[in-house]
């Protein structure tokens, strides 16, 4: 199983990045998939994540209103777009796919499979 996340970057604060979520060796179509970041010196949190169908979607508190992710399962590929973006979002940003129950969607330790990781740096 391979997740390979990209599209992270140098943007300035209020620009907008696309990230990328390819996944191979599973069947992607029957995972949840979803993205996590981890700043320096902070905990990993919870980003946003999206059922298998594309139905349902989970956002945190911090990126509500200003992320967005939808994914195409034709081509194996989550994607989140992140408009408005500020300093605070600078982090590396992972994707992971997984089938937690609803309630336990925002929990890492609900996704077995991760991606390696792309950075973001906003700069102010």
């Amino acid at each position: 199983v391979q997740l390979q996340a990209s599209g992270g970057g140098l943007v300035q604060a209020g620009g907008s990045l696309r990230l990328s979520c390819a996944a191979s060796g599973l069947t992607f179509r029957s995972y949840t998939v979803g993205w996590f970041r981890q700043a320096p010196g902070k905990d990993r949190e919870f980003v946003t994540a999206i059922t298998w169908d594309g139905k349902t979607i989970f956002d945190g508190d911090s990126v509500r209103g200003r992320f967005a992710i939808s994914r195409d399962n034709a081509k194996n590929t989550v994607y989140l777009q992140m408009n408005s973006l500020k300093a605070k979002d600078t982090a590396v940003y992972y994707c992971a796919a997984g089938r937690p129950i609803y309630s336990a969607a925002r929990q890492s330790n609900m996704y077995a499979y991760w991606g390696q990781g792309t950075l973001v740096t906003v700069s102010s």
